[in-house]
């Protein structure tokens, strides 16, 4: 007879920069689930309401068992009291954090991995405000899930039947309701897009889902002032095909063949939960979120609206070029769109964004939306008049001059962030090629700003075991040589 032996709960979850993830069926079983939304319950039920009903929105995008780890995630909240609104299908995260603010909700839970390999899923949390849950947030969520493993206190899970879920029927239970939060998504962004200006223009479109949980959206709020859009990767595949579904080149070969070979405008891209925005244009080039960061906000500032202006220490300098001709306020922030929330709470912010695509604008949730961004970018070439985005892209870079950009991800052992930080930053280069370094910031890894405006960053990943080496210069072979010399510098 063979015996057995049953392994507990892992006691290594942490969160990242944006929520926990994990590799499926190793580290993010169903018992974890259970084990993080219990200890998610009782962060909710310590929230101050003033006597009102704790609620929260529960949501999921289109990996392999979303929906099913948001039914145990249900089933823990409702077991603690807690109100839950589940969505009626799997939804992009934007939609999700709009629908926690518009319900008035306690907070929301996603499940997805977002960009990451289909081999994982995780879990965001989100707060009242419908941005990412502050990390003195998710800090707490963490020692109470320990606490509770320490202690082998079981969660407390409400065992109902929920045999319509896939429908979206509503679950026969007095705590749990299900959700649209297509519609009410879908309507806020007719407030913060000029469609009539979009319909105008009428560009050719194509919109490559990436298998994610954006599928759909971009055809219908398109298609419905009769601009055509074909979508590409936006059937139901769990595995995603056997991509990355991040929006950057080396994943975006099918909507570059589909732009050229259909002879398209552009081609707007999202990753799996569509919080992330890439792009193509006519000539099949890769338009990175650098230069469409760039081009909203310059958009947005000679349209004459007026605010802060929020950047990752990973953005392009062309966001410091803009602020500083518009007499805009301008903060740095290090990695994470929840740092650029936590602006967003405090102050009037115009834009807020990061290198990866997260991007975030006046009126919206404090949160990356890159369904809306794609909008954003098409209202762009319609007040231009421009139906190529190529032109468009053209006229920034020769507005405000050349740039170049690339980022290299390499993959490493575990190591001491902080000592790797005070390293780097003692042995600082006086120059890197032949360009003196001008300072150097460790707000977020090791920045090094040379005097021509050229820079080279290196950091950890918050979410996986990469360490991540980025560069900007003025020219490829300056990008090229700076990577280099970051791997170098690093000992990778």
């Amino acid at each position: 007879m063979t015996t057995l032996t049953l392994t507990p709960p892992a006691t290594k979850i942490h969160f990242g920069t944006d929520g926990w993830r994990a590799v499926i069926s190793d580290e993010f079983t169903f018992a974890n689930v259970r084990h993080v939304a219990q200890a998610i319950a009782q962060w909710v039920l310590e929230q101050s309401l003033s006597g009102a009903e704790h609620s929260v929105v529960v949501g999921f995008d289109t990996r392999f068992l979303s929906d099913r780890y948001a039914i145990e995630v249900t089933r823990v909240l409702a077991g603690n009291g807690v109100r839950v609104y589940l969505t009626n299908g799997n939804c992009p995260t934007p939609a999700l954090s709009h629908a926690v603010r518009s319900q008035g909700a306690t907070a929301g839970v996603m499940i997805t991995a977002s960009h990451n390999p289909p081999r994982y899923n995780g879990i965001k949390v989100k707060a009242s405000h419908g941005g990412s849950a502050m990390p003195s947030d998710t800090a707490r969520i963490e020692s109470l899930l320990q606490a509770n493993l320490q202690a082998g206190r079981e969660p407390r899970v409400e065992k109902y039947d929920a045999p319509g879920h896939d429908r979206g029927d509503s679950p026969a239970h007095p705590l749990i309701s299900r959700l649209n939060a297509l519609s009410g998504y879908l309507s806020h962004l007719r407030t913060l897009v000029d469609f009539e200006a979009i319909a105008h223009l009428n560009p050719r479109v194509v919109a490559d889902a990436m298998y994610g949980a954006g599928r759909g959206y971009l055809r219908a709020v398109l298609g419905a002032v009769g601009v055509e859009v074909q979508e590409i990767r936006g059937e139901l595949n769990p595995g995603f095909g056997g991509i990355h579904p991040e929006p950057i080149p080396r994943n975006l070969g099918a909507l570059v063949y589909a732009v050229q070979e259909g002879n398209y405008d552009v081609g707007l891209a999202t990753d799996g939960d569509a919080d992330r925005i890439g792009a193509v244009d006519d000539k099949g080039r890769f338009v990175s979120p650098h230069l469409i960061f760039a081009l909203v906000l310059r958009h947005l500032a000679e349209r004459g609206q007026q605010g802060a202006v929020i950047k990752t220490i990973s953005t392009t300098l062309l966001v410091d070029r803009l602020a500083r001709r518009y007499r805009l306020p301008l903060y740095e922030t290090p990695v994470g769109f929840n740092h650029i929330a936590d602006y967003m709470l405090r102050e009037n912010v115009l834009i807020g964004g990061e290198e990866s695509g997260s991007l975030s604008v006046q009126g919206h949730v404090p949160e990356g939306d890159g369904l809306l961004m794609g909008l954003l970018l098409l209202e762009v070439m319609a007040k231009q008049g421009q139906r190529k985005l190529s032109r468009v892209v053209d006229d920034l870079l020769l507005d405000l001059g050349p740039v170049f950009y690339d980022r290299s991800d390499v993959r490493v052992q575990a190591f001491n962030k902080r000592e790797m930080v005070q390293r780097l930053t003692d042995n600082a280069p006086a120059q890197l090629g032949d360009v003196p370094v001008a300072r150097v910031n460790s707000l977020d890894g090791v920045k090094y700003l040379l005097e021509d405006d050229a820079w080279l960053l290196i950091r950890p990943s918050g979410t996986e075991p990469v360490l991540r080496i980025y560069a900007e210069g003025r020219s490829p072979e300056q990008v090229k040589a700076l990577l280099q010399a970051g791997a170098d510098l690093a000992g990778v």
